[in-house]
């Protein structure tokens, strides 16, 4: 009996060692790895990954992939890597550093979080593959690089620029960066054509666009097709003597509902390069709503990989999904049938396959995951290539199989390579010791009726046997196109999320993670309800079922249901609080919308005038009701306001004005302001302060 009791001491002693280190820092310490690419030949591989907010780029090639760092920056100073790329002779690699590319809008201006007295702006820069000094090419953004290897396209200031690849090269052109040439409006989608030669553009003039192509050594633009309309998406065509595009309607027409869902109608063109071809049509989505212009990952994701075959993917089946079309037109081949929806497409080098990850697999839990998927371009024969209970995602194809990005419930997200359907961890040697990799729990698929009938996917993470009545926490995402899954998430923005769960759970309490109606992988009348946003809030009634739900579970305690999220997880929480406050006792609202009318402002023409819209007084009213500040009077509820001043997603106005009101009506609140950094937290310690700060509020509140 003895020997017993001093065995369980023993394991209660190494349990109580182990929960201490179960920090917040220790499970966000893992290395997240990003924007994945692949030389043409397939046989190297760069990406970048951040190491608690330190970035750097790395690289591998076959047949070992081992990965390498070719860039040394040491500081947590919130620079991201983007627009990574390697040339097709594999001898030098791009990227940009600086900026917010997830932003809505200033996305390519200069971050400042760490507080330099000279911010460094948005830049476009090169290292050899094989490691050295980094050069400065210029700022500016979106880099490409021409088949040829000799030249880098870029953006700056809207237009287009170009710079000499490799500056050791005795050419007589091209010292220094030049501007291509410059046009009406900003320019975006550069794309070089086969063989380096011509670059295609488009043109964007605010209420149209173009799309059209230069000549390297020519005087004049060339515009292809131009018409009453949106034009974009420029794709060469293999041989690079046509190009196909996406066309949409441009604006304008006589004045609409405001508050009613639009069809926006979408066409794929072709087009060869004789001065005055007309384009030819290829292919046109129905004239449904599910046919309009897809909202999920790379829009279209229209590619050109074969001379005789386009692969896009459209919606209008209920569910996005891939398609193949012969360049010539006609019936287009569905790739990826089912009820799941595809993301991150990409074609293999050879032009014969198409990767991409999806929301199906053998299991029901599989809707709540992500698995690489791989298909002909021009056959049906597609098939789940990594079964499991993971998520995987971003795959792209390498020498002998593929690589790709992956992750589980208690696996942190790791570059993969799978050769012979043998899938090995090109980064797991970058994981810290401290990651809490075996304290973390299996979050739980749950499926329950909203209000309204309507089901609803969660995630339970809970770490008891369920024998206490413990606070609960309903976790709501933002975006709000976005699904949370059963493991570490795509998205660098919702693996933290996900951290904090997963540290909240380790704390005590049980956490909910709601994939609320408006979400993606559900099909297209989820993503589009009716009266949803700021025409009828009608996602707040899956939040509010959740926490009935909540409520009804032995496991929870009724009286101790919190709410946190970010964005618009940060106006659902506001609207929890201000409709519900006798179901929620606290709140923490990160980077909300509190205001409609002031997030998204409504043309002054619809409102009055010949051009106002017929119903520009219900919208109005609409709008205003379906804002957490038509609701203070009965906000009751204590809650915290967490924001960042550089917020290019959710101006800093909109916590400015609710706190306003909420001290009037004396709300007990609390206030956490970030400065200087942005939407996405940038600066790792700035992420870890904003976290941590969230979970000692909820425990205060609901722990006494």
């Amino acid at each position: 009996m003895r020997k017993l009791i001093y065995f369980l001491v023993l394991v209660a002693i190494q349990f109580t060692s182990l929960a201490q280190k179960f920090t917040l820092e220790a499970v966000k310490s893992y290395a997240f790895p990003t924007e994945l690419v692949r030389s043409s030949k397939g046989d190297k591989l760069a990406w970048a990954m951040d190491e608690k907010g330190v970035r750097n780029v790395y690289v591998a090639e076959a047949p070992n992939f081992e990965a390498r760092k070719i860039t040394n920056y040491k500081e947590d100073d919130g620079q991201e890597l983007t627009s990574i790329s390697i040339s097709e002779d594999g001898k030098w690699v791009l990227f940009v550093r600086g900026g917010d590319h997830g932003a809505n809008f200033d996305d390519d201006k200069a971050v400042n979080p760490a507080g330099n007295i000279d911010p460094q702006t948005v830049r476009v820069m090169q290292v050899a593959f094989t490691g050295g000094p980094i050069r400065i090419i210029s700022e500016g953004d979106f880099p490409v690089i021409s088949p040829d290897n000799k030249l880098v396209a870029y953006i700056k200031e809207g237009q287009p620029w170009v710079s000499k690849l490799d500056t050791n090269e005795n050419e007589d052109f091209l010292d220094v960066p030049v501007r291509l040439f410059k046009t009406r409006g900003n320019v975006h989608s550069l794309t070089w054509a086969p063989g380096g030669k011509k670059i295609a553009f488009v043109a964007d003039r605010k209420d149209h666009s173009f799309v059209g192509y230069f000549e390297l050594g020519k005087a004049n633009l060339n515009f292809v097709n131009p018409s009453f309309a949106n034009d974009f998406s420029p794709r060469w065509s293999p041989d690079g003597s046509q190009l196909a595009f996406i066309r949409t309607p441009a604006e304008g027409g006589s004045a609409d509902s405001l508050t009613q869902r639009k069809r926006i109608p979408w066409s794929i063109r072709k087009v060869g390069l004789v001065a005055g071809e007309k384009s030819t049509l290829v292919w046109e989505a129905p004239n449904t709503y599910r046919g309009s212009l897809p909202t999920t990952h790379g829009g279209t994701n229209l590619h050109w990989p074969k001379q005789d075959r386009l692969v896009f993917t459209s919606y209008h089946d209920g569910w996005p999904h891939l398609y193949s079309v012969a360049a010539s037109g006609g019936t287009p081949l569905l790739l990826s049938p089912g009820e799941f929806m595809v993301e991150h497409v990409s074609v293999s080098s050879d032009g014969n396959t198409v990767y991409f990850d999806a929301n199906t697999g053998s299991d029901v839990t599989d809707k709540d995951r992500r698995h690489i998927c791989q298909v002909s371009v021009d056959k049906a024969d597609m098939k789940v290539i990594t079964p499991g209970v993971g998520n995987e995602w971003s795959a792209i194809s390498v020498q002998g199989g593929y690589a790709y990005i992956g992750a589980g419930a208690q696996k942190a997200p790791q570059l993969m390579v799978s050769s012979d359907s043998n899938p090995r961890s090109v980064t797991e040697s970058l994981i810290p010791a401290e990651f809490p990799t075996k304290l973390l729990v299996e979050p739980k698929q749950v499926v329950f009726k909203s209000l309204d009938g309507l089901n609803i996917h969660g995630q339970l993470f809970d770490n008891s046997n369920g024998s206490q009545k413990k606070p609960a926490i309903i976790f709501v995402h933002g975006g709000p196109p976005r699904q949370m899954l059963l493991g570490w998430h795509y998205s660098d923005y919702y693996s933290n999320a996900y951290a904090l769960n997963q540290y909240l759970a380790n704390l005590g309490f049980v956490v909910l993670s709601v994939n609320y109606r408006l979400g993606i992988g559900y099909g297209y009348d989820f993503h589009n309800p009716k009266s949803a946003g700021q025409w009828g809030a009608s996602e707040y009634l899956d939040i509010k079922a959740a926490g009935e739900w909540l409520a009804q579970q032995s496991f929870v305690d009724p009286k101790k249901i919190a709410l946190y999220g970010g964005s618009y997880g940060g106006y659902l929480t506001a609207l929890a609080l201000a409709r519900d406050s006798k179901l929620f006792a606290t709140g923490v609202d990160i980077h909300g919308v509190h205001d409609w009318a002031h997030q998204r402002e409504l043309p002054m023409d619809a409102l009055a005038g010949p051009h106002k819209a017929p119903d520009a007084e219900w919208a109005t009213s609409l709008s205003y009701r379906s804002s957490p500040i038509s609701s203070l009077d009965t906000w009751k509820s204590p809650v915290m306001f967490i924001h960042a001043d550089d917020d290019r997603n959710v101006p800093f106005s909109q916590s400015i004005d609710l706190i306003n009101r909420l001290q009037k009506k004396k709300v007990p609140m609390e206030t956490l302001v970030i400065v200087d950094d942005t939407h996405h937290w940038m600066k790792f310690s700035n992420a870890l302060r904003v976290f941590q700060a969230t979970a000692d509020y909820l425990k205060a509140q609901l722990m006494k």
